[in-house]
């Protein structure tokens, strides 16, 4: 018996079911003290692996994030925060945004919950099983430009393309150089329309072209940021944008 369970076991690993391959035996007898039918018990051996692949995706997605700390839309105060109802709330978590590459611009001054709820979000992307990066923009603006020669850079970089959602965390807190604007439209002209953005900024858009420097680039990046976005004025004041679709309905 113990013969035959340890070749079961080499069997499975070979066949790349390490996991259930290490529970095999517990498993087994959980089979024999239920009386499992032959069924069942391919139901659960399937299922264990199936589940402890999920869980080891999921923390690879969480490391790939680069989250600076882990704070849920369930720990987000909704009675602070007068700008959104439970219902918008409940579409943002929904991730149906994210499916149709919505971008979304939270805004507002220090210490409103902009960070808390782009991370909240970027999360729950995570838990349905989206790629995501968060990045502060001064970060992203040193990866863009030592990319060009830096392998960890280039890995990153590489990383931020192929997420599903990009949280840039503080846009537009210092003005950048028309090389630097340069790089930064190159990147949002990669994502748009392949992976939603998360923005948060202490400036509303119409002041973003001053801090980009070249007015032709400002106002492509700005075509591309702004056109399917909800912006979300975290500071109770109403923000809409003109000629834009909306999340919201």
């Amino acid at each position: 018996m113990s013969s035959g369970l340890e070749g079961l076991q080499q069997a499975l690993k070979q066949l790349r079911l390490s996991e259930v391959s290490a529970e095999l035996p517990l498993l087994m007898r959980e089979a024999e003290q239920h009386s499992w039918t032959y069924h069942e018990l391919l139901d659960h051996l399937l299922n264990f692996e199936l589940n402890k692949r999920d869980d080891k995706n999921k923390e690879k997605r969480l490391k790939w994030a680069k989250f600076p700390y882990h704070k849920s839309l369930e720990d987000y105060d909704m009675t602070e925060q007068k700008s959104m109802t439970e219902r918008q709330m409940k579409q943002l978590k929904d991730m149906h945004w994210l499916e149709q590459q919505y971008n979304l611009v939270l805004l507002g001054p220090p210490g409103v919950g902009k960070t808390h709820l782009a991370i909240g979000m970027g999360l729950e992307a995570i838990e349905q099983g989206y790629q995501v990066m968060f990045l502060p923009m001064g970060e992203l603006m040193s990866i863009l430009k030592t990319s060009d020669y830096t392998r960890k850079s280039q890995i990153t970089l590489n990383r931020i393309k192929q997420s599903d959602l990009v949280i840039i965390d503080d846009l537009m807190y210092i003005a950048m150089d028309q090389r630097e604007a340069n790089q930064f439209f190159h990147l949002i002209n990669h994502l748009y329309e392949r992976s939603s953005i998360i923005l948060t900024s202490n400036k509303s858009p119409e002041h973003w072209g001053e801090l980009l420097g070249d007015e032709g680039i400002a106002t492509a990046i700005l075509d591309r940021l702004l056109h399917r976005v909800e912006v979300i004025q975290m500071n109770d004041e109403s923000y809409r944008m003109k000629n834009r679709e909306s999340v919201f309905q």
